[in-house]
């Protein structure tokens, strides 16, 4: 039978197919080839206890895409998601993120930015996102925002990915109740929610339609990516690429370089300065 992991718990993988879960161990050559099935992974399986829904999990489809942290393959949509306050928003880590998706090739990346209403100014993140990224704001704890995240959900495998604390599960409560996600209270003396969520799961919303909540952290590093590199997963400098008067442009020192001539226009500063900044720390790396 062919179907789509949903959860991977112990070494047992949990296979949705024809309206049934699956519970499958792997053959051992995946674990002979060193290959680790993954939530979101199109598989093919055989049933070895219908009764039960039981079974062994035989091949693995080439995947679209993958992401390693959190881990989750063949995903339409990242929905980036940080607090307003309480944990305030980490603009590096958000950066961070998005130049990940994009090596990743997420196909759709959205920027949602929970506890809304702690933070009623919202121009800033709008000013220096909003040209390049949907951005949507949303308060769990006000139930608003909601129904427009669901609209831009609608169809698609979605991961929520961000730090600890800002409500991820929350939000998955309150698109998904009968969810039931667990969630964590802040610490007050650190301003850092607790690790609630464990493993990656998906959860169905409704038909064609997936969420997967993923473990919180507050550090991602992306020495895997060369400096060279780092410019394609600038969405805002897309239609500048191929136009510097150097084709080896790095567009840092460089003169008459089409990227730097629209920084503080179509480009934010703030975006700009982060791209040197991790283009820097990339080739400390090399």
């Amino acid at each position: 039978m062919k179907g789509r992991i949903i959860k991977g718990v112990g070494g047992l993988y949990y296979i949705a197919a024809n309206g049934f879960v699956y519970e499958c161990s792997a053959r051992g050559r995946f674990r002979k080839a060193r290959i680790t099935p993954t939530t979101g992974d199109f598989v093919t399986f055989t049933v070895l206890d219908e009764e039960n829904k039981k079974g062994a999990l035989d091949t693995i489809e080439p995947r679209r895409n993958i992401l390693i942290r959190p881990r989750a393959a063949n995903i339409d949509c990242a929905v980036i998601t940080f607090a307003a306050a309480r944990p305030d928003i980490n603009t590096d880590l958000l950066d961070r993120f998005l130049v990940l998706a994009e090596e990743r090739k997420i196909p759709d990346v959205i920027i949602c930015i929970n506890k809304s209403d702690l933070a009623p100014d919202k121009n800033r993140i709008r000013d220096i996102y909003g040209g390049a990224y949907p951005v949507v704001f949303t308060s769990a704890e006000e139930n608003s925002g909601i129904d427009e995240l669901k609209q831009m959900l609608r169809g698609k495998v979605s991961v929520f990915a961000g730090p600890s604390g800002v409500g991820k599960s929350s939000l998955i409560n309150r698109i998904i109740p009968h969810s039931n996600r667990q969630t964590g209270e802040i610490s007050r003396k650190i301003e850092r929610g607790k690790h609630t969520t464990r493993q990656v799961e998906l959860i169905e919303t409704e038909d064609n339609t997936y969420i997967a909540d993923s473990p919180g952290f507050t550090s991602l590093y992306l020495e895997f990516i060369k400096p060279d590199e780092l410019q394609y997963y600038f969405r805002e400098f897309r239609e500048y690429l191929g136009k510097c008067r150097f084709a080896d442009c790095a567009h840092i020192h460089e003169p008459d370089c089409a990227v730097k001539e629209k920084v503080g226009s179509a480009i934010p500063q703030e975006r700009y300065d982060r791209f040197v900044y991790l283009y820097n720390e990339l080739r400390s790396l090399r």
